[in-house]
């Protein structure tokens, strides 16, 4: 036989990252966003004479990456979109109908004293 528990049953499904992991994420995002700009720079400069305007470009998304990069590495934590209820409720059983009484069958749709053939009792 399997036990009944009749207990709350809790969810877990909305519960947020680990601290651990989110400061990991935030800087992994960190150092990847501060590669790519110091290959920007790199390529301004080494690009300058060659092509002025992708220098230019590299030059500038080197100067404004940092500023991006603290933001996001700094944003916090995530949020919930909706947290959930404490407990899932249990699944609720079909009711049985109840047998119909034995004095149901006899009364039917006529019962208001008159018997069979229209004739009054």
């Amino acid at each position: 036989m399997r036990k009944q528990s009749g207990g709350e049953v809790f969810r877990i499904t909305g519960a947020r990252q680990g601290l651990a992991d989110d400061v990991r994420g935030r800087q992994r995002r960190y150092v990847i966003s501060m590669s790519v700009r110091t290959v920007s720079v790199v390529l301004a400069a080494v690009l300058w004479n060659v092509e002025r305007y992708v220098a230019i470009v590299a030059l500038a998304l080197g100067v404004l990456l940092p500023y991006v990069a603290v933001v996001i590495a700094n944003a916090g934590r995530e949020n919930t979109p909706s947290l959930p209820s404490t407990f899932a409720p249990a699944p609720m059983r079909p009711v049985l109908d109840a047998a119909p009484a034995a004095g149901a069958a006899e009364s039917g749709p006529e019962g208001d004293g008159v018997g069979r053939g229209g004739e009054s009792a």
